[in-house]
């Protein structure tokens, strides 16, 4: 038996007998099952292993920090239009920017009767361009920034101590919706993060959704490089019947008129048999490309279901290094 299915068997009895299992970390939950992030695939098959033993997790494993913790909880008995596949009251997917890392770490700040010179050496010290202003965990007096010390300081108003330079902060909930919070960063530079609780769990930055984004960005740039490499390898190298035989089974009511109407999938079926893989005249293995081709497919299904932890580090490199290859196969001028 697995490890993952040893402690779901385990919890489930845990449950039946009325004793609330220990609560685990997400990253935790996640290595039962030999996973370090959420893909596509890694979620499909916990969410399987959940339904076997009738558990669900609070709150859903899928939507919350990768570093937050969850607790275990029998999932209803009985299926209705609103339940999920885990068994689980369906979850909403809405992207919070409470999943973020630099929303789950607690801010450093200093008090408002600090003085300047002690806000300006911690702000240089740790490369903040921001810095709260609070007197406790849930204290928020307001905020200072290189930009509110500059201003007041070309204007020769006294700024002796940390109230003299700071101004309002913008704050948003934990559970504000992370494309929601675009705007306010783009306006500010940042946004505090509050939970529940009114305790300010994070800042996050401009260079913070820099830094997100380019991570989500870079695989379905990549995706959609590679998809137009195929485009350019099948174009004009087979006939209208090919390319509809290539078509996935069952799905007839779709107009294949161009590779471009083909999935990836498809492409494989279309490429596959040896009698059409001469006809695109590249000198190269066959088996080696579909199992590549493959892969790619696979990636795709984790890059499309745009998860904030990220894809795989070893898959981001393979997406790299295949787009790379379909470039020099360009450059040699093999198609």
């Amino acid at each position: 038996m697995s490890v993952s299915e040893e402690k779901l068997s385990a919890i489930a009895a845990q449950l039946k007998k009325g004793v609330a299992p220990s609560r685990e970390t997400v990253r935790t939950f996640l290595l039962w099952f030999d996973a370090e992030r959420r893909g596509y695939n890694v979620i499909r098959r916990v969410r399987g292993a959940l339904k076997r033993h009738g558990l669900s997790t609070s709150p859903d494993f899928e939507y919350t920090w990768l570093d937050g913790t969850i607790g275990f909880i029998a999932a209803p008995a009985v299926s209705t239009p609103s339940v999920a596949s885990s068994g689980a009251a369906s979850p909403d997917p809405t992207f919070r920017i409470g999943r973020l890392d630099a929303a789950n770490k607690t801010p450093v700040f200093v008090k408002p009767d600090s003085t300047l010179a002690q806000a300006v050496t911690v702000m240089l010290t740790n490369d903040f361009s921001q810095l709260p202003v609070m007197t406790g965990p849930r204290d928020l007096k307001g905020i200072i920034s290189w930009k509110t010390i500059g201003s007041r300081l070309a204007l020769k108003r006294p700024c002796l101590n940390v109230r003299d330079a700071m101004e309002p902060a913008q704050v948003v909930s934990v559970d504000e919706s992370l494309f929601d919070a675009i705007a306010k960063i783009a306006s500010h530079d940042y946004v505090l993060v509050q939970a529940p609780d009114k305790s300010f769990t994070g800042i996050v930055t401009a260079s913070d959704f820099n830094f997100q984004f380019q991570a989500l960005a870079e695989p379905f740039l990549l995706v959609g490089e590679i998809e137009n490499g195929l485009r350019g390898i099948l174009h004009q190298k087979f006939s209208l019947k090919e390319l509809e035989e290539a078509k996935a089974p069952g799905d007839d009511g779709r107009t294949i008129e161009s590779p471009s109407d083909l999935t990836l999938g498809e492409y494989v079926r279309l490429i596959e048999p040896e009698k059409r893989w001469k006809k695109l005249r590249i000198e190269i293995d066959r088996v080696e490309f579909l199992a590549r081709l493959n892969r790619v497919r696979e990636v795709r299904n984790d890059v499309m279901h745009f998860d904030p932890d990220g894809l795989d580090p070893a898959d981001l490199v393979f997406l790299r290094e295949f787009a790379q290859f379909l470039k020099r196969l360009r450059d040699v001028g093999a198609v």
